[in-house]
């Protein structure tokens, strides 16, 4: 049998809250059933999601998240060598101020495994982390982006082109490659790269990706900057309100 998650594909119902799918169920088969109620929203601060006792996946709740309605979702994946507090005090004052979650995952090597040889245990822990985040909010469909900084940024374009119908947007910090073998949905698309960016050169990088996805036809906001190797403020805050425009 075919096995799509070999080349980064997720179930497209991943963000669907348990209730939220009994419910569908009872509409379309016309007998009442009895929805499982979603988990209690949590407190505000980072809270660790359980998938491993060393590399664990990370969520930032900001204070007053609105629980009475859907809420957007920021996955951020580190850089190589990196965790989820590396890259986490970028995107939480921006959460604070719009009011949305950020999942950090923490890849189970050093890097993330597309970058070793292929899609593997990362993708299945990221199906994992979205499916406990659906259990506790309902997620706004729209409003779901896969960021990340380096290596990060070349994982969120290979899984964020090929789960189009999830991610909504995909953002890219000074990303190396795109790994894609299936594309679904027509997620908006942000990259920006450093000009002397003294790790991944732009020419072969920022620009030949924002300029492969052009091609193939996505809505694609590419952004320079003159700096190195880094995340930088002004660039985020950009990104941030290309996410939640």
């Amino acid at each position: 049998m075919f096995d799509a998650s070999l080349f980064g594909r997720m179930s497209a119902d991943v963000l669907v809250s348990p209730s939220r799918a009994a419910e569908a169920g009872q509409a379309e088969s016309g007998t009442p059933s009895s929805s499982p109620s979603a988990l209690a929203a949590l407190p505000p601060g980072r809270h660790p999601l359980g998938l491993s006792e060393t590399r664990d996946a990370v969520l930032y709740v900001p204070p007053d998240l609105p629980t009475d309605q859907p809420v957007a979702l920021f996955v951020m994946f580190h850089g190589a060598g990196g965790f989820p507090e590396k890259v986490l005090p970028h995107i939480e004052p921006h959460a604070r101020q719009h009011k949305f979650l950020v999942l950090a995952p923490h890849s189970t090597f050093p890097t993330w495994d597309i970058v070793i040889g292929g899609n593997g245990p990362d993708l299945e822990r990221l199906e994992q982390a979205l499916r406990i985040v659906a259990q506790r909010y309902r997620i706004d469909a729209g409003r779901v982006a896969f960021a990340g900084f380096s290596d990060g940024a070349s994982y969120a374009l290979s899984i964020g082109v090929t789960n189009g119908d999830i991610a909504s947007h995909v953002i890219a910090f000074s990303g190396g490659f795109m790994s894609i073998f299936m594309q679904e949905g027509q997620p908006r698309v942000f990259v920006a790269h450093g000009l002397i960016d003294e790790q991944l050169p732009i020419a072969t990088s920022g620009r030949a990706n924002a300029q492969k996805l052009k091609a193939a036809g996505y809505d694609v906001e590419y952004v320079e900057f003159d700096g190195l190797h880094i995340i930088e403020p002004g660039v985020v805050a950009r990104a941030i309100d290309f996410f939640l425009a």
